[in-house]
């Protein structure tokens, strides 16, 4: 009959059409996955809040206090106290991670008799009289919390700004050990920063370099030229090339320039002109770890501290340690 030719033919053409688009009815194609969050969870509460002794280097004194006491002033001496809560979550959990580390690993600062410093040269920036509301409540959020991988408490780098983009651990502070797997280049969205660091320039007489370099044990009578050598996977120079001939490192040559004026090794370009010696670059600090600038972004568009810390610091673990 047909009509039932007619059905026949209907149910050819829909058995080529399941075929060709290779799914069912009843197995209809998946979704894509959602994005996951990153790989952070809570692990189990191991204690009560410890006391630390602190040395005050500003009066000499030794003085215990409550670690989250120690903590508030460590996140307002590191970070403005009026940016966005989740920020100064963020910068919580690696400021705690920071001392836990230093005190399982070294006893603290054992040239002080104590187990963390308020001078910023062999510890953490500290400054109690900037805690605020603000701070607090970011303590209060992320209380006991600390950034483990394997078990252990992370190296919790951080710097002002990336300029986009971080740097391992071995490029940006000549790190000695082997590169911690939790450490890899990671995008950074350091717009909000200031222009001069966004983008700066930087001239020191040629006489300030040869003094760092003679520090340094690269002692040469005179800069002829001064070019920019190897770099590391972000970008940022490891090396440069005095003369084109003596290699030295880029991260050691910063701090003895001065590392508050020589911003990052995130450097386009270096020029020798008469006296003086003038590079140009991006950024602030070594670029190892968390950026605050990026940090300070990623709460503008709502990011929670745990996602923060996971966008700088991979596959990384948040314990709570006390509440």
């Amino acid at each position: 009959m047909h009509y039932k030719r007619g059905y026949l033919l209907i149910a050819l053409v829909l058995v080529v059409v399941v075929m060709v688009s290779g799914c069912s009815m009843l197995n209809p194609a998946q979704k894509k996955p959602e994005p996951q969050p990153p790989a952070t969870q809570q692990g189990v509460v191991q204690g009560s809040e410890p006391d630390i002794t602190v040395f005050m280097h500003e009066t000499g004194e030794k003085k215990t206090m409550k670690m989250e006491d120690y903590i508030a002033g460590v996140v307002a001496g590191e970070m403005k106290n009026d940016w966005p809560v989740q920020a100064l979550a963020a910068q919580a959990i690696l400021a705690r991670t920071f001392t836990v580390q230093a005190i399982e690993e070294k006893g603290g600062v054992p040239a002080r008799g104590t187990q963390a410093s308020t001078d910023i040269k062999e510890f953490q920036a500290y400054d109690a009289k900037a805690v605020n509301d603000n701070v607090k409540k970011a303590v209060e959020m992320t209380r006991g919390m600390v950034a483990t991988y394997q078990g252990k408490p992370i190296h919790a780098w951080f710097h002002a700004s990336a300029g986009g983009i971080t740097e391992t651990a071995k490029s940006g502070l000549d790190f000695k050990d082997p590169e911690p797997p939790y450490i890899q280049p990671a995008e950074s969205p350091d717009d909000l920063a200031p222009a001069d660091v966004q983008n700066w320039t930087a001239t020191f007489t040629k006489k300030e370099v040869m003094d760092v370099l003679t520090k340094m044990g690269k002692t040469v009578p005179s800069i002829d030229s001064i070019e920019i050598g190897k770099k590391g996977p972000s970008g940022r120079t490891t090396t440069l090339l005095i003369n084109k001939t003596i290699e030295v490192s880029g991260p050691e040559l910063r701090v003895g320039l001065g590392s508050g004026k020589l911003k990052s090794m995130l450097i386009d370009k270096v020029e020798v002109n008469g006296d003086n010696v003038t590079f140009m670059g991006k950024g602030y600090g070594h670029g190892v770890g968390m950026s605050q600038w990026g940090a300070n972004k990623l709460a503008t568009m709502g990011k929670t501290p745990e996602e923060i810390i996971g966008q700088y610091f991979k596959g990384v673990t948040i314990e709570k340690r006390w509440n």
